[in-house]
């Protein structure tokens, strides 16, 4: 294996320009995607080079219960600085696996909160909440199986327009939405807040924030994949709210004014529209024409270049770990005695 087993721990560093460059240069669909896939393999593939590592390293300490021949002297030269590197990487691994579980027990604890708290309201599309904070969010699915997200558009037949029809079964999750905010906003703004709401809903990015989460707790260097897939789900759901209402600045003075008075949503791993982000640069974006729809940048461009740059550091990185994996699998089967 050689020092190629550490490789993928560093890689991550090679989807950094492309991070930032995606943001302002591709379709928000196309960089949120593009993203999140490459976070995913990449953290995957660090997190198997310290599995890989601790190996070595459990092997060393007395008492495992690990087969005699794993700690040969043969078993520790596949790896370099075996002695330091294989121990180190035991903390290393389990911080990773206790940082991802506890992003998952509080993904998953305020999704049940969020439940239970809607538990007495009809079951629409739109649930409003009477209370007196700002906020609103898009609360996916899961409570029981059935088709999929739908509704009527809010109208004036309720104070704040009704909230949809009753779905039987729904799956495809609610907008969670509060009196307070849809007191600040005029009726246009309130569409604009729906078609929003249910652009993440829809797209199911929360399933793109929970991965970058993951990623970014299994290998610090992802975090700023997390950041620009943060930004980039909300720019997603502001061209699906223009494209469905008809006004992007429409969609641009909703946003502005939720990011004054909202606080945001209950956890980074929900979509809000006054979700994490930089407002001011959403709003610019509204306001300028709607942003090329390119399923791959060319590689003549600043973006182009970067991504092709970050595709070829990720491809090193599965090869690294697959390669890696492969021969310590090899060279314990043959340290194993029969």
């Amino acid at each position: 294996m050689g020092v190629f087993v550490f490789l993928p721990l560093v890689l991550p560093l090679t989807a950094w320009p492309v991070a930032r460059l995606a943001e302002q240069h591709l379709h928000p669909r196309t960089a949120t995607r593009l993203l999140t896939a490459m976070a995913a393999v990449l953290a995957l593939c660090s997190t198997v080079c310290l599995g890989l590592v601790m190996v070595v390293g459990t092997a060393q300490l007395p008492g495992n219960p690990l087969p005699d021949g794993w700690s040969d002297p043969e078993v520790r030269a596949a790896v370099p600085f075996d002695e330091v590197v294989g121990k180190a990487a035991i903390p290393a691994l389990c911080a990773v696996v206790v940082a991802c579980a506890r992003t998952l027990w509080r993904h998953a604890r305020v999704r049940r909160r969020a439940h239970r708290a809607l538990a007495g309201l009809p079951d629409t599309e739109v649930a409003v909440l009477p209370d007196g904070a700002p906020y609103a969010y898009a609360l996916p699915g899961g409570r029981r199986g059935g088709g999929a997200l739908r509704g009527g558009r809010p109208g004036d037949a309720e104070p704040y327009g009704r909230a949809g029809r009753r779905v039987r079964g729904r799956r495809g999750g609610r907008v969670v939405v509060t009196t307070a905010l849809l007191d600040r906003l005029r009726p246009a703004e309130r569409r604009a807040l729906f078609a929003h709401e249910r652009a993440h809903l829809a797209a199911r990015h929360d399933r793109f924030l929970l991965t970058v989460q993951l990623a970014a707790r299994a290998n610090p260097f992802l975090r700023p994949l997390r950041t620009a897939v943060a930004y980039t789900a909300e720019r997603w759901a502001d061209e699906e709210a223009a494209r469905a209402i008809g006004s992007r600045r429409t969609v641009a003075r909703a946003i502005g004014t939720a990011a004054l008075v909202s606080r945001g949503t209950p956890a980074p791993t929900l979509a809000g529209l006054a979700a994490p982000g930089p407002v001011p640069r959403r709003v610019a974006a509204l306001l300028g024409p709607p942003p090329a729809v390119r399923t791959w940048p060319s590689v003549f461009t600043s973006v182009g270049l970067a991504a092709w740059g970050a595709a070829a550091g990720t491809a090193v990185s599965a090869m690294s770990s697959a390669n890696s994996a492969v021969t310590m699998v090899l060279i314990l089967r043959a340290a194993t005695p029969l």
